[in-house]
């Protein structure tokens, strides 16, 4: 089965930190872009960050710049979100999206079913 699967979401207190992991199963994301986007209730669908398929190309959202950081370990097949420093503003569905195209947000082949973060006191 071709699917991408999120994992590292979870509550966490403002300040706290979390890794996300975005895992390939069934194929390989060598040939990838993979962006991280994330939505919260009545909210519009959100960019956070993308890389590129050599990972030594990556953007961010304005609102997560020096806070978030994304990398991707190919023999592993896994891309990561590094998240500090976080705000209740961060709480969200995060979800990461396989793309041929680079910048990420122009189409997908592959999106994960989503990991909720939560940040709370």
């Amino acid at each position: 089965q071709l699917q991408l699967v999120e994992s590292g979401g979870g509550l966490v207190q403002p300040g706290g930190s979390l890794r996300l992991s975005c895992a390939a199963s069934g194929f390989t994301l060598d040939y990838y872009a993979i962006g991280w986007f994330r939505q919260a209730p009545g909210k519009e669908r959100e960019g956070v960050s993308c890389i590129n398929n050599s990972g030594d190309d990556t953007n961010y959202a304005d609102s997560v710049k020096g806070r978030f950081t994304i990398s991707r370990d190919n023999a592993k097949n896994t891309v990561y979100l590094q998240m500090n420093n976080l705000k209740p503003e961060d709480t969200a569905v995060y979800y990461c999206e396989a793309s041929l195209y680079y910048p990420c947000g122009r189409g997908f082949d592959y999106r994960g079913q989503g990991t909720q973060v939560t940040v709370s006191s």
